[in-house]
């Protein structure tokens, strides 16, 4: 719990202080948001503002974890990073410069496209593939991995369905959600808000995983994850970045946090997920980013088959929008909705072990 602590209250000072430093730097040297004129006009007014803000995320984040693993070492009991927590930060940083690499293009050509979409998939690709194979090596003491090659919703269920298969599955996971982030950051804090209650969860459903894991005591519900508490410092070691950062990237935004931000997060808790045996429970858990994405793929579809829009844009966001919302009026209901998502996620987590009559 200490570590806890200590990794988001480190990781929240950083990025609150640090937050404002990379404005004035940012908007100094000209690396402000480029506006697609097909948006809605509102938008026009942002042009300019200083954005790949996720570098401070990701940054904080980092000397966050660090911090609190340093300070076990003036301890009895130093407590070294694990292996499950390396993977997930490499997973975020890993697709924050790809992330980073889109946003520094579309500030240097003064464009709203980046990198090509078939080279922004390539680096999602390789460092999902990395992140895919190192998962399922590095046995600890109790023989456990960081994650398995199986399914998993409260826990791993059924058979192995094998590496490749693993793999390709693992590829679908960080790519639509990381890329579901990325959509959901339309305006002014909502990529934050929505995913900062996911990490939130995180951090309970690593804390509930140590309690009762299998390698502590056996039992008919208990965990076998290979380092919850480490993940929950993840965890809280993000969402101390994040609420740094939402408290400039609010409404109306002094920075965003461009796709660096949008693909780190979507990163982490997808890496969360396959570590802590959740994955197909993400989807509940993340339940806005999924929506807003499936917002996208039904008005791309519907546009196809019939030469008609469901939607009067896309993503989701942006219909109500052009429906005369007001922005703070949209955010405020979409953060809601991702508290409501998340509270059902964990309803359905904690729900094995309510008393059965």
């Amino acid at each position: 719990m200490r570590n806890i602590l200590i990794a988001a209250m480190v990781s929240l000072l950083l990025s609150m202080a640090g937050t404002p430093l990379a404005i004035r730097l940012f908007a100094r040297r000209g690396y402000g948001q480029n506006i697609r004129e097909e948006g809605p006009s509102g938008h026009y007014d942002k042009r300019g503002t200083p954005t790949m803000g996720g570098t401070v995320i990701v940054i904080a984040a980092l000397i966050g974890y660090f911090s609190a693993h340093l300070m076990t070492f003036f301890s009895s009991t130093p407590e070294p990073p694990t292996v499950s927590a390396l993977l997930v930060l490499f997973l975020m940083t890993g697709l924050g410069l790809v992330g980073f690499l889109d946003d520094f293009i579309k500030i240097y050509k003064q464009r709203s496209l980046g990198l090509r979409s078939g080279a922004k998939a390539l680096g999602q690709l390789v460092v999902g593939a990395v992140f895919a194979v190192l998962c399922v090596q590095f046995p600890n003491a109790y023989d456990i991995t960081p994650a398995e090659t199986r399914l998993s919703f409260l826990r791993d269920f059924g058979p192995s369905i094998g590496l490749v298969a693993f793999t390709i599955w693992v590829l679908f996971i960080i790519v639509g959600f990381s890329n579901a982030v990325n959509l959901t950051d339309g305006l002014d804090g909502l990529a934050s808000g929505a995913t900062g209650v996911v990490l939130a969860s995180y951090v309970l459903i690593g804390n509930w995983q140590l309690r009762n894991s299998c390698t502590t005591a056996l039992g008919p519900n208990c965990y076998w994850v290979r380092d919850p508490l480490d993940l929950a410092v993840v965890a809280a070691a993000v969402l101390g970045a994040l609420v740094g950062f939402l408290w400039w990237n609010a409404p109306p935004a002094k920075i965003f946090m461009g796709d660096t931000g949008s693909l780190a997060l979507g990163g982490v808790i997808a890496g969360l997920a396959f570590t802590t045996r959740t994955q197909l429970l993400l989807v509940i858990l993340a339940g806005l980013p999924v929506v807003i994405t499936a917002s996208v793929m039904i008005q791309v579809g519907f546009f196809k088959m019939t030469g008609k829009r469901v939607f009067r844009m896309a993503p989701l966001q942006h219909h109500f929008e052009l429906k005369g919302w007001a922005e703070t009026t949209i955010v405020v209901r979409f953060w809601l909705i991702a508290a409501l998502c998340a509270a059902s996620a964990l309803g359905l987590f904690y729900l094995e072990w309510m008393p059965k009559q």
